[in-house]
């Protein structure tokens, strides 16, 4: 059983979040590496800045953009490998800094990689 966990940037660190990865291209504004606490920062495995420029966080366009993201998911299978196998030694927190805790990369990442 996966366990993937989300949680924004700006929110505390929770004691069982076991590793924390940061999913974003951009660095969260505001916050430090050392508040972040994290184990790694995937800015690859993140939409590309053109996809990311589309989409622009508008919920009209986030079943295009979870369908656009995946295809660019399956083009990226080095870094998607990676993050699996962090995924199977245990618990692991994704971590976003979009104010949308429903729209966002991080969601469409999490359910990309429990739908196999």
């Amino acid at each position: 059983m996966t366990q993937i966990w989300l949680r924004r940037a700006y929110d505390e660190v929770g004691d069982a979040d076991g590793q924390r990865i940061l999913v974003d291209r951009i660095w969260p504004r505001g916050v430090s590496k050392e508040d972040l606490q994290l184990d790694d920062w995937m800015k690859e495995i993140a939409p590309s800045d053109d996809l990311r420029d589309w989409f622009d966080h508008d919920p009209d366009k986030w079943d295009g953009f979870k369908k656009k993201y995946a295809k660019e998911l399956d083009a990226n299978k080095e870094d998607v490998d990676a993050l699996r196998k962090r995924v199977d030694a245990g618990r692991v927190t994704l971590v976003f800094g979009a104010k949308d805790e429903e729209h966002n990369n991080a969601v469409a990442l999490k359910a990309y990689l429990e739908a196999d």
